[in-house]
């Protein structure tokens, strides 16, 4: 790659174990299952609500990937209910059963497993087994093209870039500390320059707002729903497993695409004659759901899919059906 340095910035290292977040939990194991399950927590959530909500609770509940291995997929998404993202929990799964008792010692052993892609199998490599391989997330990107000056890299482009800076000797540091520097030092505004390890190679600390080039927004696409909440006169309601691939495995109320016939066992509902529960709002990663949520009296019809408020708060459920919930203790107080 042009420009790419031969020898790693080894001031890396001595920043990280003065600045470094060291205290990180998963930064004080060489639990292979551990560092894994962190990594894929991480994806898509912040690590204070990952600390404070889900990885502790999570490995109370499944300490070895044997145990993982053991569960039932609904055990894992309750476990899983509200860090969102629910593909990678069932991937999450999957794996462990794949690879129970251990995690495999390579990079090419951890790809071949669901939901693991590189930056994942790299930070299992460098930081469980110490193999010299290079990780790269979202604040990594950033100072590489700020050290490159390049205003826009491939991805090809960039895991050369993260190559040529990586310290061999110490991945496990050098992969931290470049984790770390992106997402406290090299920031997306106001860098601190002065205080970077990477000041001294950094060819765009003089024009830091150049690079990267700012990404073209996105409207968010809203797609509007009619919920129903089929419900019986004792206090039961109806819901069951989505098969969709987004949210599949997770219990869920009946939804209709608005504009959508609505209908329920078959027969068509007029909404407008149902009593309104009110809007429900969620926001995923491409799109924002505004629903509409509408109350329907029915008979149970002696099926297994009719649950009381209390045995549906022990089913995995997605945080749109968590709010309508919500909705039907309000009702029922």
């Amino acid at each position: 790659m042009k420009n790419a340095r031969q020898s790693p910035p080894i001031r890396l290292q001595g920043w990280y174990e003065a600045h470094g977040r060291r205290d990180l939990p998963w930064r004080n194991t060489r639990d292979p299952y551990a560092i894994w399950l962190s990594e894929i927590m991480l994806q898509q959530t912040q690590v204070a609500t990952v600390l404070a909500r889900f990885y502790f609770p999570f490995l109370e509940r499944f300490p070895t990937l044997q145990s993982l291995a053991d569960a039932s997929e609904e055990e894992v998404l309750k476990a899983w209910e509200g860090l969102g993202y629910y593909s990678r929990a069932r991937n999450l799964h999957k794996a462990a059963q794949m690879a129970a008792p251990e995690l495999p010692r390579n990079v090419e052993g951890l790809l071949a497993l669901p939901g693991i892609g590189r930056n994942t199998a790299h930070a299992v490599a460098s930081f469980a087994y110490g193999i010299p391989v290079p990780v790269m997330e979202a604040n990594v990107k950033r100072a590489l093209h700020r050290v490159f000056a390049r205003e826009r890299m491939s991805e090809a482009e960039l895991w050369e870039a993260a190559e040529a800076l990586l310290d061999r000797d110490n991945p496990f540091t050098h992969n931290q500390a470049m984790m770390d520097v992106g997402n406290y030092v090299c920031t997306p505004k106001q860098p601190k320059c002065l205080l970077c390890p990477l000041n001294a190679i950094c060819e765009g600390k003089t024009a830091w707002e150049r690079y990267p080039a700012p990404k073209e927004k996105k409207t968010t696409p809203v797609r509007e729903k009619i919920i129903l909440v089929p419900a019986t006169l004792d206090g039961r309601y109806w819901l069951s497993p989505r098969e969709t691939k987004l949210l599949g495995g997770l219990y869920g109320f009946p939804e209709f695409a608005k504009g959508e016939a609505v209908a329920w066992k078959g027969q068509a509902v007029d909404v407008a004659t149902l009593r309104h529960l009110g809007p429900v709002t969620w926001v995923y990663s491409h799109f924002k759901l505004a629903g509409e949520v509408y109350l329907l009296p029915t008979t149970p019809l002696g099926e297994n899919s009719w649950y009381t408020l209390e045995e549906i708060t022990r089913l995995p459920l997605a945080g749109v059906d968590l709010k309508i919930v919500e909705m039907l203790r309000s009702r029922e107080r």
